[in-house]
């Protein structure tokens, strides 16, 4: 069973986000407070549910919940800043979007910088913890997919529409063969044998 709270704060906000280790797209993230009396028992870690329950829970999880924002950060700026701070970006700028404002975070993971000094605590594993954290990664995660279907009917050949812009065989197999696009992390090793360059 997952935890309401993490602090005493009412206005407490969980933040996640997915497509860390992609190829292809965006890093999305999401940041939710819910209320005292939420509720809902297939909530969980994205990553332990179905497609079809992530699909289920989503609009649940907008109509329950007090405040929710979601944002993309794009290749370019992945490229640019790099993928940890990406994705810190990521779960901020969804952070400031709330209203009414959060008056604590709760962050999936063990990586985060303050924003706007309002007091947090990262949490491993929190998605399979915190019903905030958990519903932020079922969110980050349906809008995430939706995001790579769109683009899929852009670049077809790269099947993103199933494998997301994970490093699958077929992905890498589809960048070798057509090359990459303005959707592709070029800071990343999008093949095995591409020399890997020490920072």
């Amino acid at each position: 069973m997952l935890n309401l709270r993490y602090s005493d704060f009412n206005l407490e906000c969980g933040t996640d986000e997915a497509g860390r280790g992609c190829l292809a797209g965006p890093v999305t993230a999401a940041a939710v407070i819910l209320p005292e009396d939420f509720k809902m028992d297939l909530l969980n870690d994205s990553k332990q549910l179905s497609e079809k329950v992530r699909e289920k829970l989503k609009p649940l999880i907008e109509v329950k919940a007090m405040t929710f924002a979601v944002t993309h950060i794009e290749p370019k700026i992945i490229d640019k800043i790099n993928i940890l701070n990406a994705s810190i970006k990521a779960m901020q700028e969804s952070i400031v979007k709330l209203d009414p404002k959060p008056l604590y975070i709760i962050v999936d993971g063990n990586r985060f910088k303050p924003i706007n000094s309002i007091p947090y605590s990262t949490i491993i594993k929190g998605d399979s913890k915190y019903m905030s954290i958990a519903a932020a990664s079922v969110l980050a995660k349906t809008y995430r997919d939706e995001y790579m279907n769109i683009i899929h009917e852009e670049f077809p050949m790269y099947n993103w529409k199933q494998n997301k812009g994970y490093p699958t065989k077929e992905h890498r197999e589809a960048i070798r063969k057509y090359g990459t696009t303005k959707y592709h992390r070029m800071s990343f090793r999008l093949l095995p044998e591409q020399l890997k360059l020490e920072i």
